[in-house]
């Protein structure tokens, strides 16, 4: 047997290219479930409320133990996972828009932090209302 031996590999280099190279689609002929675009982002928010929400099913069902062990899993502090986890502190209504926000710019966690500290529900949707009123993009009707 010879001591050199020749391998040789056939390599497709445009595989990642043909995917450009089909017809484009415009963006306004996909839809999803909801009717917006196909290229709708979600909101960082929203993602959050998600990801507590999520955590929290995992802490009642025993999948972990503590937040402590979610923060290492997540690779985050655990004072950012007490954070988003604190927003399962919100009213069930604020939670579900929050969930359903539109993208709307100048919503975020830390804006929430003094809506999420208030234990009544019904202070928690006036501090929210407030929040929205003073978010860039959202109209006030001016009269006079």
């Amino acid at each position: 047997m010879n001591g050199n031996q020749e391998v040789t590999y056939a390599l497709d280099f445009c595989a990642a290219r043909k995917g450009r190279r089909e017809k484009k689609i415009a963006s306004s002929e996909w839809k999803s479930l909801a009717g917006e675009p196909a290229g709708y982002a979600i909101p960082r928010i929203a993602r959050l409320m998600a990801l507590a929400i999520r955590f929290e099913g995992l802490l009642r069902e025993g999948t972990v133990q503590d937040c402590a062990e979610l923060a290492r899993l997540g690779r985050v502090t655990r004072a950012r996972m007490t954070q988003i986890m604190k927003l399962r502190y919100l009213a069930p209504d604020i939670q579900e828009q929050i969930l359903f926000l539109s993208p709307a710019k100048g919503l975020n966690e830390r804006n929430l932090r003094t809506v999420v500290s208030r234990i009544d529900w019904d202070e928690q949707r006036r501090l929210f209302q407030n929040l929205g009123d003073a978010r860039p993009g959202t109209k006030k009707c001016r009269r006079g």
